[in-house]
């Protein structure tokens, strides 16, 4: 596929590159190279190849949840300086 100098304007607008006009021609014969390559890598036979996600095998490996009990809520208020029967009370920040 031959890539014209408007393609490459087209796609460093998309990716929002400003590109000297001295580099154009460059960027262009490197898409040309990568495009050749894809259409390499499109005559390969991938029949027998499982479709993934990922190159390595992902697994979750958080923890399970258990419900503990949490803190007694009477016994963390005795630590606020000025105490609600459900909160702490705090200057207010915001007008």
């Amino acid at each position: 596929m031959k890539i014209t100098e408007e393609m490459v304007d087209y796609v460093s607008a998309l990716s929002r590159l400003r590109l000297p006009e001295e580099e154009k021609v460059k960027v262009a014969a490197e898409l040309e190279q990568i495009i050749g390559y894809m259409d390499v890598l499109n005559t390969l036979d991938t029949s027998g190849v499982e479709p993934m996600s990922h190159v390595f095998p992902v697994k979750n490996v958080l923890r399970p949840d258990v419900v503990e009990p949490s803190a007694d809520r009477a016994e963390l208020l005795k630590n606020a300086p000025v105490p609600d029967e459900a909160a702490f009370l705090v200057p207010k920040t915001v007008e």
